[in-house]
């Protein structure tokens, strides 16, 4: 192993390098994944439960409601994720200071990575593992919140107007088409659907030949 990049640990051997390459394709979908699970979890209880609620009991506008909740979550999150953060790194990290700290939280929790700033590096480094460990936390942490921040502003209505500008728009002529196979589809199932009890009934019904009508002739006079 080799100390360079994010972390100071790279393969070396060949077999250390397919290892690492069979990982991360295994393992980067199932952590988007994860991540996916939990914001759409988080989302739920922190910010449409909270908009709905103030929505419904005071009677406030869902749009007022949803951007001050959204302005107010990204400034808990950077406070609580960056500046903080920034602050205790600054004080851990004997050859840091408040900017490299806030440097070193926006890189990381960014998933930008450089690997220029690496907390609890040094020699004389306490407690390393736990340390380390408690950098993990917080970047997994930092990570979801940033992404619950993310989706939270997603979910504003202006936003949503403005990414509407960058769908791609179907033409009329092929949603018109669509609609017609679709409803050729419908009724023609519909057809069938109703067709199938009339001839079951007909195969189950006794063969009845036709009936001569009989006239029946008078008393043949004398």
């Amino acid at each position: 192993m080799d100390g360079r990049g994010y972390g100071h640990t790279v393969p070396l051997s060949d077999g250390g390098k397919a290892f690492c390459i069979i990982y991360s394709v295994i393992g980067i979908p199932f952590t988007l994944l994860f991540l996916t699970a939990v914001v759409q979890r988080v989302t739920i209880h922190v910010t449409r439960r909270p908009v709905l609620y103030f929505h419904v009991r005071w009677g406030f506008s869902k749009q007022v409601v949803a951007i001050v909740h959204a302005v107010l979550l990204g400034f808990v999150t950077v406070s609580c994720f960056f500046f903080i953060p920034a602050a205790v790194f600054s004080i851990l990290e004997d050859d840091w200071n408040f900017l490299e700290s806030f440097y070193f939280c926006f890189i990381s929790l960014s998933t930008i990575g450089l690997g220029d700033y690496v907390p609890g590096e040094a020699y004389n480094q306490k407690f390393r593992e736990l340390y380390k460990i408690g950098i993990t936390c917080y970047l997994l942490l930092g990570l979801i919140a940033m992404l619950v921040v993310l989706e939270t502003f997603c979910e504003l209505h202006e936003l949503k107007k403005f990414r509407k500008m960058f769908y791609v728009k179907k033409d009329k002529d092929e949603d018109r088409v669509h609609i017609i196979e679709h409803d050729q589809l419908s009724f023609s199932s519909i057809a069938d659907q109703a067709a199938g009890p009339k001839e079951d009934r007909k195969q189950n019904e006794p063969f009845v030949g036709p009936q001569s009508s009989a006239h029946p002739d008078g008393p043949a006079g004398n």
